[in-house]
């Protein structure tokens, strides 16, 4: 029940968020506020209640995951949101969370029975998860980013121009997740390789979700790099972060299609 009123209330955020970018009403993002927030709450409950009946952390499956990948990618948003008062950057996340918690519906909902030593893999998920969450705050910026500035260049001063944040917080935006997502990221591969150790004697199988990860760590690290030493900004970070999400994406429909919805 909970997490169907979480869906429902991440609907209604959803639509009320891209309403927002076409409408000049600012009381929609104090709806759009409340909405959203009633949607974590309930989404929170959904998660503890998975927790107390499953009797362990509620992220031994893919559907559970992006469950979690969902809860995380709200929690952000309002973080950000009661900081710095930016209701434009739900109209970015907040369908990416919907999506999120859609797929999770799909899958399937039974607990897998995980061996003892598997017990502790919640970890590497969290991890991993909160990593991606911070790519996909990075990659939401990052289209912010672009959006904004073909709309001054083209002198195009509609109400999307007046609802997104300046070109500069946006590339802080777009760095500073990126800067917190990677550790969180590598600390994720380092405790999946480390439980794939204890449980089937090897760190690496070089199945196509550990590729995948390796080779979005990869990318990420060149951007990374790229942007703390080389100095690059604004606009190739954005369309770098953009690209990176989409490996993401792509990992994630690797791990499904593969593990059909259990993690370990």
């Amino acid at each position: 029940m909970f997490f169907v009123a979480a869906m429902v209330m991440y609907f209604l955020g959803t639509a009320l968020s891209l309403a927002y970018l076409l409408r000049r009403s600012e009381a929609l993002s104090n709806i759009l506020l409340i909405v959203t927030g009633l949607g974590f709450l309930v989404h929170t409950g959904a998660l503890l209640t998975r927790m107390i009946t499953g009797g362990s952390a509620p992220l031994s499956s893919f559907g559970e995951a992006m469950s979690f990948f969902s809860w995380a990618l709200v929690l952000v948003f309002l973080l950000v949101e009661f900081r710095n008062r930016v209701p434009v950057l739900g109209s970015f996340i907040l369908p990416i969370a919907f999506i999120s918690i859609v797929s999770a519906a799909a899958l399937p909902q039974e607990v897998p029975t995980l061996e003892p030593v598997l017990k502790t893999v919640w970890v590497h998920v969290i991890l991993s998860m909160l990593g991606t969450v911070g790519f996909a705050v990075a990659f939401a910026a990052g289209l912010m980013y672009l959006i904004q500035d073909g709309l001054l260049k083209s002198k195009r001063f509609n109400v999307l121009y007046a609802k997104l944040p300046p070109l500069d917080y946006l590339d802080r935006l777009n760095q500073q997740s990126i800067v917190l997502g990677f550790p969180l990221l590598t600390l994720g591969i380092i405790t999946g390789a480390l439980s794939a150790e204890f449980a089937r004697g090897s760190y690496l199988n070089w199945n196509p979700e550990q590729t995948g990860a390796l080779i979005t760590w990869l990318f990420y690290f060149i951007v990374l790099v790229g942007r703390l030493t080389v100095g690059w900004r604004a606009k190739r970070a954005a369309y770098l972060t953009i690209i990176g999400f989409a490996c993401v994406v792509l990992t994630f429909i690797g791990v499904l299609m593969k593990s059909h919805g259990t993690i370990a």
